[in-house]
């Protein structure tokens, strides 16, 4: 076993992230990683379904944090870096790249999903539901956009998920480290090495308007710097991106 947070693992919850936030408003402040093997009711961004298939990763990190809010935010970066690894570990360097902000792409399909809710504690601390659902046997088909499975880029079997989650578990607590001990800076070269599209014109769709220009790179927030046609810089904090003209069509 890797050095992380202990594991509780359970046949069947509705969802990771919804058992880790019981505890969290019951008192719990973990670190403790809670996983299931099926998901009843998981979900991702903005309410979007997320089905855990058999042989698939469903895991929640149950932790605190001192930082503020803006700042824990951050912790989505350090999830992807942690699944991109995973994938590079069991499918061969090169594989993953991470697309804006924490899309973990296997030679151009999504194959992890990353969902984080907090809560403030009665002492003022924010307690987090770090959840990454991760395909290692199965995509999903009915989806908004082409996904992919570990299995399928893979000659042997996909890792079962508590191996995968030792791995994951692992590699989040190294950039958990890293971001305790030094903040957002290693967390953004990291996460830069792996970034695709940066430097290539990009289509952010925001609730109400769509911008377009060339993807810079992060800000020391973690938004995104998009150059406007016009010359002016814009931070994306929130939203979907594209980038090339396949990938605003959905590969």
């Amino acid at each position: 076993m890797g050095s992380h947070p202990p594991v509780e693992a359970h046949e069947e919850l509705d969802s990771t992230n919804a058992e880790a936030r019981r505890r969290a408003e019951a008192g719990e402040g973990g670190p403790l990683w809670i996983t299931a093997l099926r998901q009843s009711a998981g979900h991702g961004r903005r309410g979007r379904p997320w089905t855990t298939s058999s042989g698939n990763l469903a895991a929640t990190l149950l932790m605190t944090t001192v930082k503020p809010p803006v700042e824990a935010a951050q912790l989505s970066f350090v999830a992807a870096l942690a699944a991109a690894e995973l994938a590079q570990t069991c499918i061969g360097p090169g594989a993953a790249r991470l697309k804006w902000p924490n899309d973990v792409m296997i030679y151009g399909r999504k194959a992890v999903g990353i969902l984080i809710e907090s809560g403030t504690r009665p002492d003022g601390t924010i307690w987090l539901a770090v959840g990454i659902g991760v395909n290692l046997a199965e995509a999903p088909t009915n989806v908004e956009r082409p996904a992919t499975s570990f299995a399928e880029h893979m000659a042997a079997p996909p890792p079962a998920p508590l191996d995968a989650l030792d791995i994951l578990a692992t590699r989040f607590e190294y950039w958990r480290a890293q971001w305790d001990a030094g903040g957002f800076a290693p967390i953004a070269e990291g996460w830069t090495r792996l970034a695709q599209g940066l430097g290539q014109p990009c289509e952010a769709r925001l609730p109400n308007q769509t911008f377009r220009g060339i993807a810079e790179g992060l800000e020391a927030d973690g938004a995104l710097r998009l150059r406007l046609d016009d010359g002016s810089v814009m931070r994306i904090t929130a939203g979907d991106v594209f980038f090339g003209g396949s990938d605003a069509a959905g590969h």
